[in-house]
């Protein structure tokens, strides 16, 4: 299930996320659509970088029913890197929501050897998404 804030004017069709979460979790997971601004600010306090990034995930600890954590997502940098890449900013997103789930659920791709690049174009085909985030910076 999708805990679902957008606190911009972008509107979101949020149907294929939907169906991602229910398929890969039985936990709820928070989705935030921000501005870049805010999302600066987000990671400077989380992380302690003092710029904007296009998705941050923050997981919850597991426990009995527990939510799975939350993923925050730039609608600015979503709309800038569809526009790129020749696709629609809802796919964008769903592309960078897929990523932060995957970091959600453990997998690091910048020590993992791979393993997050692998699962995330398998999941990506899956849900014929376009090109993956660890696809890009290869």
């Amino acid at each position: 299930m999708i805990d679902f804030v957008n606190e911009t004017d972008f509107a979101f069709d949020i149907t294929l996320i939907e169906t991602i979460a229910l398929d890969l979790s039985d936990q709820t997971i928070e989705l935030m659509l921000i501005n870049d601004q805010a999302m600066r600010e987000l990671n400077k306090t989380a992380r302690g970088i003092d710029k904007t990034t296009d998705v941050l995930s923050f997981p919850i600890a597991d426990f009995p029913r527990a939510p799975l954590g939350s993923i925050v997502i730039s609608v600015d940098a979503a709309v800038k890197q569809a526009q790129i890449l020749g696709h629609s900013a809802d796919l964008e997103i769903a592309v960078l929501f897929l990523h932060g789930f995957l970091h959600l659920r453990g997998f690091d791709h910048e020590t993992d050897g791979n393993e997050m690049a692998n699962e995330e174009l398998r999941l990506r085909k899956r849900y014929n998404l376009p090109v993956s985030l660890t696809e890009r910076w290869r």
